[in-house]
C-alpha cells in the first residue's frame, strides 16, 4: 500500500499536475494539504474518473485538506479535537480496512506560526500541536496502524534545512515548535523518512522566491509519523521531488510511504 502527503497549495490551480501525478505515481491513500477550496468547489469529478474516492474538509481562500483513496473509507472524521471554536480546516481523520486489519491515516494542515511575534499566531501554532499530541496519544491507545501524514510547519532538525542560521527566527525551526514536535514522536510515533534513510539532505519543501528550487536551498517540513504498528509494516519511503519542477508547481512535493497492507 502507497500512502502519501502533499501540500497541493491549491487544488483548483494544480488540477492538471494533481491528475497526471495521480496516473504516474498511482497511491493508493492521498492526504493533501492546502486545497484552498470550498467542498462544493473542489474537482471531484476529475479525480474521481481516475478512481479515485473523495474526501474533503475545505474552507474558502485558504487552508483545506483532503484524502483520496482507491477504496472508500469506513468512517471518517473532520476536525481536530480540543477546540469548538476552531474553524479552520487543518485536519482529517479516515479509517480503511484492508485484507491485514484496519488503518488510520489523517491529513494533516499544522499552522504556519509566523510571525512568531504575533499574539495570536504563534500561540495558535503550539495550541494546535497540544491538541494533535493530546489526539495522538488517545489514537495511540487503541493499539492499531495510524499515520499522521502532512505539512506539519515544522523543521525537526537543523540537517532538515538548508541553512539553520536563516530559519533560527522563524516559527517553523522555534525551539518551542520542535520541542512540541518531539512530544509527539516521544508518544511513540516514528519518523517514516529518517526510519528508512539516513541521507541528507532531503528536503519537501522549496520557496517559489531567490531561485531556492534552482538552489536546492529546501527545507524538510512534510512528514509521515507512524504508530509502532505502522510503522512495523513500513518498507520504504520516497520523496517524488521530480514534480517541483513540473510547471505550475506547489511548493511542495509528495512524500510517499510504502506499508506492507
Amino acid at each position: 500500500m502507497k500512502i502519501v502527503t502533499w501540500n497541493i497549495n491549491g487544488v483548483r490551480a494544480r488540477i492538471e499536475n494533481l491528475c497526471a501525478w495521480l496516473k504516474e505515481s498511482d497511491p493508493d491513500i492521498v492526504c493533501l494539504q492546502e486545497i484552498k477550496s470550498v467542498d462544493e468547489n473542489f474537482p471531484r469529478l476529475e479525480i474521481e474518473a481516475l478512481g479515485y474516492h473523495v474526501e474533503t474538509h475545505g474552507q474558502k481562500g485558504f487552508n483545506g485538506v483532503a484524502i483520496l483513496s482507491k477504496v472508500s473509507p469506513d468512517e471518517v472524521t473532520r476536525g481536530l479535537p480540543g477546540d469548538d471554536a476552531d474553524e479552520q480546516s487543518r485536519f482529517m481523520e479516515a479509517v480503511f480496512s484492508t485484507g491485514k486489519g484496519a488503518i488510520r491515516v489523517c491529513s494533516i494542515y499544522l499552522p504556519n506560526g509566523n510571525p512568531p511575534d504575533d499574539p495570536v499566531k504563534y500561540p495558535y501554532k503550539l495550541a494546535w500541536m497540544a491538541r494533535l499530541e493530546a489526539f495522538a496519544k488517545s489514537r495511540l491507545a487503541l493499539e492499531e496502524p495510524l499515520v499522521l501524514a502532512g505539512d506539519y510547519n515544522v523543521i525537526p532538525e537543523p540537517h532538515d534545512c538548508y541553512e539553520p542560521a536563516a530559519w533560527a527566527g522563524d516559527a517553523l525551526f522555534l525551539p518551542k515548535t520542535r520541542q512540541a514536535f518531539r512530544r509527539i514522536e516521544n508518544l511513540g510515533f516514528t519518523d517514516a523518512l529518517r526510519a528508512s534513510s539516513d541521507g541528507v539532505p532531503v528536503y519537501t519543501f522549496w520557496d517559489y522566491q531567490a531561485g531556492a528550487w534552482q538552489k536546492n536551498n529546501g527545507i524538510r517540513i512534510d512528514h509521515l509519523m507512524l504508530s509502532p504498528e505502522a510503522a512495523n509494516r513500513l518498507k520504504s519511503v520516497a520523496v517524488e521531488k521530480h514534480v517541483r519542477a513540473w510547471e505550475k508547481p506547489s511548493d511542495h512535493v509528495p512524500v510517499a510511504g510504502y506499508f506492507d497492507f
